[in-house]
């Protein structure tokens, strides 16, 4: 029973650096991001238009 609780260190340390808030991969992400857009799948809010793509052109990248 005590190895679980080691594990579950163990686990928690592995995933920890996995974050959601990484550098993106993306050339195309980077470039919306810097700009002030944000990346959305499907279409842009209403009062956003869509300016470029993320994600390797699977997502939008929508501006104001």
């Amino acid at each position: 029973m005590k190895v679980l609780y080691l594990l579950f260190a163990v686990f928690l340390l592995l995933f920890q650096a996995t974050s959601g808030s990484a550098d993106p991969l993306f050339a195309d992400t980077v470039e919306c991001r810097s700009q002030g857009n944000f990346c959305r799948a499907g279409v842009c809010p209403p009062t956003f238009a869509a300016t470029g793509s993320c994600h390797g052109g699977m997502l939008k990248c929508c501006s104001k």
